[in-house]
């Protein structure tokens, strides 16, 4: 084959060659061949460059010379004689290899090819074509290499021209493509491969053969008349090719079929992403036991790794706790608890916003999901298919405008109870939801619905701790003769149990008032209710008229037969007649005396063991209360935290309290705003009583 530019060239529309000086090049000028020309006496009459290079003699040396005694051995004339006389005689041609004398006396051999020449007049020559035997058979043996290399490779093989098209193919291209070899020359890849990237591959084909830099295990992905309904996955080479001087004659593609290794890569890859957001979503599901939160992380885990929108639904009878079973002709009642997206769009506008309760139509595909309890797939979602996702027509419309083009719903199943539904769709994602998705969303589905249950029953629990803790409450304290009040129950964060943390307020005899605040070891509905059953003594020793060292300690003997219950108490009787209160303490944080004009001070009281320790006395102590004093009585989730040491935390309080004179309901507000932090892990109690 000759390239652009070089001695023989016509191009593909049989134009003429360039004109201009040529660079040599080409098989020709590999072999060194020589031609010489014999009269019909067997003298030498021309003598080419080459036959000095491969002789040693120069044409001055060699033209009118015998060539068979200036080349041949003495022992090999007749031999000689003999073929050429039958060269010029019949015309028949000769080849083959020869030992010939070199000038410098060596004995070389020489692949040789004779034929019988004839000019106008009549006269007869003998043209001789030589060439070293050992390039002769070196070239031999790579073009046959090279050719049985070629046809029996299981690569596909092909050679472009300058201009891209083909000019040979071997048999397995053949085979890959489904196109006979014939087919192939003086055609382009755009035209024959029209379902392939064509404009990528001819860019690409276009800048080896200008750069020379060759393309490797470029992945290309494509149909082929030999498997037009299927994708199949090569990986594709591309190398310059040039002559031994340097002329470019073209581009080598080499064609490797790998799509079965691409398919198993690909579901090792798959693999490896479901482990790892499964691995995700058991490290970020169940982080807190808030329901709404943990319905949250399992639609972060899902978005984008496996939709482009997720939402998670509960039927509301479960977020109730009560059982729910729907009959075929039944509608779903769900509560919205999560929503995700990759980006805001319709979707999210069709979807219920968390917190709202929707009514599903029976055919609606989320109420099929939770009635069965099986995953719903639409891999391709087509107009039909839209009023069986939304909520309504007007979400549908909006579903459509995003692109809504693969729908899959999985059911939350706990403890064989369907809780409701993960719904996930595609708008932006292209490929459509398959049977792995499927599995992946049952796996994430089936870890999360466990610790969406257990929210659930916590906070099922936790609601009823705090309504039974709320209504052993005082609703609105009373307003006692000579003080005002304001009092404040705060529940610890939403992740943490109800406690037992109480206040009171008991009108007495003479104007006199109890104020009690109190805490009860331990949390939830055992806690409230031993706190309900202290409440309900306290209020009944307060009317004896007890002195409050001798009403703790009834209070004491009470406790200690509560099921082994511990609290702290503070109890307080006000005298507005003697301007007074008497004190007594329960291993309580003391109280705070705030007096006009003056700093806050916490007061210095005998502290107790806590109720129920027994064995131990209490002591009351009297302090001066005059009409605008202040008094705090808080239980330690107002000041106590995990991080904090308590005397800043008391210091702080201290500091808030400074200023006199505010509103008593403003000063609850200040008080819990600033130290009862979301986070806390206990309850407050908080009573503030200020002398008139």
């Amino acid at each position: 084959m000759t390239g652009a530019g070089t001695p023989g060239y016509a191009g593909a529309d049989g134009e003429e060659p360039p004109s201009g000086a040529l660079r040599p090049g080409g098989l020709l000028d590999t072999l060194g061949l020589a031609s010489v020309v014999l009269a019909d006496d067997g003298r030498i009459v021309l003598w080419s460059p080459q036959a000095e290079d491969l002789f040693g003699y120069t044409a001055r040396e060699a033209l009118g010379q015998y060539a068979a005694r200036l080349m041949v051995h003495e022992r090999h004339l007749k031999l000689v004689g003999e073929l050429f006389a039958d060269v010029m005689r019949t015309g028949r041609s000769w080849a083959g290899g020869f030992p010939i004398r070199h000038k410098d006396g060596t004995i070389r051999l020489v692949e040789f090819r004779n034929m019988r020449l004839m000019d106008a007049q009549g006269a007869v020559y003998a043209l001789g074509l030589a060439a070293d035997q050992a390039t002769v058979r070196r070239l031999e043996q790579g073009v046959a290499l090279s050719e049985r290399m070629v046809r029996q490779s299981p690569n596909g093989l092909a050679v472009l021209d300058t201009g891209l098209r083909f000019v040979s193919v071997n048999p397995a291209l053949e085979r890959t493509d489904g196109i006979p070899a014939e087919a192939h020359l003086g055609r382009t890849l755009r035209e024959l491969l029209p379902l392939l990237d064509a404009d990528t591959l001819e860019e690409t084909s276009r800048q080896v053969l200008d750069t020379g830099t060759p393309v490797i295990d470029r992945t290309v992905v494509g149909r082929t008349p030999a498997d037009p309904d299927g994708d199949r996955t090569w990986s594709l080479s591309l190398y310059r090719l040039e002559d031994s001087l340097g002329n470019v004659l073209g581009v080598a593609l080499s064609l490797v079929d790998i799509t079965e290794p691409h398919r198993a890569a690909l579901a090792a890859e798959a693999a490896r992403r479901r482990l790892a957001v499964i691995a995700d979503a058991t490290a970020r599901i169940g982080t807190t036991l808030e329901l709404d939160r943990t319905a949250g992380e399992l639609a972060e885990v899902a978005v984008p790794e496996l939709a482009d929108l997720a939402a998670v639904d509960l039927l509301d009878s479960v977020v109730d706790g009560r059982p729910s079973t729907l009959g075929p002709a039944d509608a779903a009642l769900m509560r919205a608890l999560a929503l995700r997206a990759r980006q805001d769009s319709d979707a999210v506008r069709a979807a219920d916003p968390p917190g709202r309760i929707a009514r599903y139509a029976p055919d609606r595909l989320v109420t099929e999901c939770v009635r069965s309890g099986e995953p719903v797939l639409v891999r391709r979602v087509t107009d039909e298919d839209l009023p069986r996702i939304a909520r309504s027509a007007e979400a549908a419309a909006q579903l459509a405008r995003a692109g809504l083009h693969s729908y899959l719903a999985v059911p939350l199943i706990a403890r064989g109870e369907v809780l409701g539904a993960l719904d996930l769709k595609r708008t932006r994602n292209p490929a459509p939801f398959d049977a792995d998705d499927v599995l992946l969303a049952r796996e994430l589905a089936a870890r999360a619905a466990v610790q969406i249950d257990n929210a659930r029953w916590y906070q099922n629990a936790r609601d009823t701790a705090l309504t039974l803790q709320r209504s052993l409450l005082p609703e609105r304290p009373p307003e006692p003769a000579g003080l005002e009040v304001a009092s404040r129950y705060q529940p610890a964060g939403a992740t943490s149990e109800v406690g037992g943390d109480w206040f009171d307020v008991v009108p007495l005899d003479g104007d006199r008032t109890a104020l009690v605040v109190g805490d009860v070891m331990g949390s939830g509905i055992g806690a409230a209710a031993t706190m309900g059953r202290l409440r309900t003594v306290i209020t009944t020793l307060a009317h004896l008229g007890l002195d409050p060292a001798a009403l703790l300690g009834h209070l004491d003997r009470t406790t200690s037969g509560l099921d082994q219950s511990i609290a702290t108490c503070l109890y307080v009787v006000h005298d507005p007649r003697l301007r007074q209160c008497r004190i007594a303490n329960a291993g309580h944080l003391p109280p705070v005396r705030v007096r006009p004009g003056r700093a806050p001070e916490l007061l210095d009281l005998p502290t107790g063991v806590p109720l129920g320790v027994g064995g131990v006395g209490f002591s009351a102590v009297t302090f001066d209360f005059e009409p605008g004093d202040e008094l705090v009585l808080y239980t330690d989730g107002l000041v106590e935290t995990r991080s904090d040491a308590l005397d800043e935390r008391l210091d702080t309080l201290l500091s808030l309290l400074g200023r006199s004179g505010r509103p008593l309901e403003e000063t609850c507000d200040l008080l819990l705003r600033t130290l009862h932090r979301p986070d806390n892990h206990d309850d407050v109690a908080l009573l503030i009583a200020r002398a008139r």
